[in-house]
């Protein structure tokens, strides 16, 4: 099955049910948001998770020792950068945090704006990243939108991405429209939050059995991807 993540977790029976559904990685949001938890909060309900379970922090433009200092708090085994961080600082990242994961998210609009010269400040960086996450995102919200990017317009630089690093697809999916992203981008994982939520920060069983179910039946006989970089 494609790696699957359900994000924005602030509390122990979201995250629980996140897992018994059979997603992958759960989700921590640690910016300022609707969805955000403190590292305390964060930190006992990953020491409730299973081992095999990913864990990810996501944070915006923080240092990369405060990033670090985060992770091992709370006990992570990925960074989600959710930011402005620059290409030539993912070096950075990579020495605090190693060897913990660490995912870079590109928002769509800006990609879309600002052509190859914005990818590839990136991609040129691709050995201290493990994977590419892309979201929709807004100037006064990074993630969490429940909005749909425009996939058409996107599937080029997908295909550029994915000659580099693993793609996360990411903006809007929902158990209805997540089969079809998969069709569309073959990515190597998907992730959600307000697709799968009662309301901002909390989690429905349904749509979380509903997402997980439809993630697997897009994937077919594929085995569960693993972290190979």
């Amino acid at each position: 099955m494609i790696w699957t993540k359900i994000c924005g977790n602030t509390s122990l029976a979201d995250a629980q049910m996140a897992v018994a559904a059979g997603a992958h990685a759960v989700g921590f949001v640690f910016a300022p948001s609707s969805r955000q938890i403190s590292q305390d909060a964060a930190a006992e309900i990953v020491a409730a998770l299973p081992a095999n379970i990913a864990k990810i922090g996501v944070t915006v433009n923080q240092s990369p020792e405060d990033v670090a200092k985060l992770a091992q708090n709370v006990g992570l085994t990925g960074i989600q950068l959710q930011g402005d961080e620059p290409g030539d600082q993912l070096w950075a990242y990579r020495s605090s945090l190693s060897p913990r994961k660490v995912i870079k998210t590109l928002q769509v609009s800006q990609l879309l704006a600002a052509g190859d010269d914005y990818l590839y400040q990136y991609l040129r960086e691709s050995e201290f990243i493990d994977a590419v996450l892309l979201d929709s995102g807004s100037n006064g919200q990074r993630g969490g939108t429940g909005v749909v990017f425009d996939w058409k317009a996107v599937a080029p630089l997908v295909a550029k991405i994915k000659q580099w690093l693993p793609v996360i697809v990411a903006g809007g999916l929902t158990p209805e429209n997540v089969n079809r992203a998969i069709q569309t981008f073959l990515p190597w994982g998907v992730d959600v939050v307000s697709g799968v939520e009662s309301e901002p920060g909390h989690k429905d069983e349904i749509k979380v059995k509903d997402f997980v179910a439809a993630v697997r039946s897009a994937s077919g006989d594929t085995l569960a991807p693993r972290w190979e970089r």
